[in-house]
């Protein structure tokens, strides 16, 4: 499977997630317990791991899968950084509103090609490095609403703790990623052993999350396992398979390509998304989302164009070789 079928499938998937949440409201609320969507996304993504996982045992040549406790302890650290990443964006959130905690979330895109540098010590050229700031630019330019004195002082008005921690907010998403990629790639252990593994740990902390909202509540609605499907109609059951089938592409990514393309992938959704919204929910376009667009796709271009294609070699220089020889031949006539 080529790595740019799969990243256009996780676009198309990314950008339609928005969109079938926002169809699964009513009356501008949710009838079900949003905290479940998460919870039953980790154990679709596990049940499908567990049964690819079974069908390569049954195949003569067993995939590779490391069982020490040593790997395995590795696997709880993206799901207990995701943890503490939504802590975060809810605090966040409580210092800035929720435009400028959108153009804050860009960050994440220049965060992750540094973490991707310094852990993964994946060498970037100086074109790539300018593709990656310009994607951030990009889709910083498509959120902004407005360019009056009311969205500058929106933007600039929060206090220094909503910027810090939106900030640290982009660290720890992009944190979360390369660390990912680094469990998939550090060994050649089945992907779907690799991910039997992440969703497990995935699926616990969820239900503990479940739990937690209980205990906070004082149980007034019950159980989580008693309301777990209350309010489930078939745009829900979209969404969780959606959120779930986005986790596969994604690990496939982690293991076989990198967290840049998956940075590309999620970014483009975002402008799909805005673009798609003009039909479905009547958005009015603006200049900043055709800009935005536009600057996006230089960057997808800058990026992953051969060199060659970016900057051409001077006729003159393909011409020296001639000239030297003619000199070279006058000099043997002349003797």
């Amino acid at each position: 499977m080529q790595w740019y079928f799969v990243a256009t499938l996780l676009t198309i998937l990314t950008s339609s997630q928005g969109i079938l949440t926002t169809l699964s409201q009513s009356n501008g609320g949710y009838k079900y317990d949003y905290a479940t969507v998460p919870f039953l996304a980790e154990v679709f993504k596990l049940v499908v791991s567990s049964i690819l996982l079974w069908r390569e045992l049954r195949m003569p040549s067993s995939p590779k899968m490391t069982t020490e406790w040593r790997s395995v302890r590795l696997f709880p650290i993206p799901s207990i950084i995701y943890l503490v990443h939504n802590n975060v964006q809810f605090a966040t959130l409580t210092y800035v509103d929720t435009s400028t905690y959108q153009i804050m979330g860009n960050l994440k895109i220049v965060t992750t090609g540094i973490l991707f540098r310094l852990f993964l010590r994946r060498r970037l050229s100086m074109l790539q490095w300018m593709a990656i700031v310009l994607l951030a630019v990009g889709t910083t330019t498509s959120q902004v609403k407005g360019c009056g004195e009311a969205l500058c002082d929106s933007l600039f008005a929060a206090p220094i703790q909503g910027y810090l921690l939106g900030v640290l907010s982009a660290c720890l998403s992009a944190l979360a990623g390369v660390y990912t990629e680094f469990l998939m790639k550090k060994n050649n252990d089945s992907l779907y052993w690799q991910n039997v593994q992440l969703y497990t740990f995935g699926t616990i902390f969820n239900m503990f999350r479940l739990l937690l909202d209980d205990f906070r509540g004082g149980f007034e609605k019950g159980p989580w396992w008693q309301r777990l499907f209350d309010g489930y109609n078939i745009t829900t059951w979209m969404v969780v398979f959606n959120l779930g089938s986005t986790g596969l592409l994604v690990s496939w990514l982690m293991k076989y390509a990198d967290n840049i393309i998956k940075v590309y992938s999620t970014s483009m959704a975002m402008l799909l998304t805005m673009v798609l919204s003009v039909y479905l929910f009547n958005f009015k376009p603006t200049l900043q989302l055709f800009l935005g667009i536009i600057i996006c796709m230089m960057s997808l271009h800058m990026y992953f164009a051969p060199p060659g294609m970016l900057v051409d070699i001077p006729s003159t220089a393909k011409a020296a070789p001639d000239s030297l020889r003619e000199v070279s031949v006058e000099r043997r006539t002349d003797s």
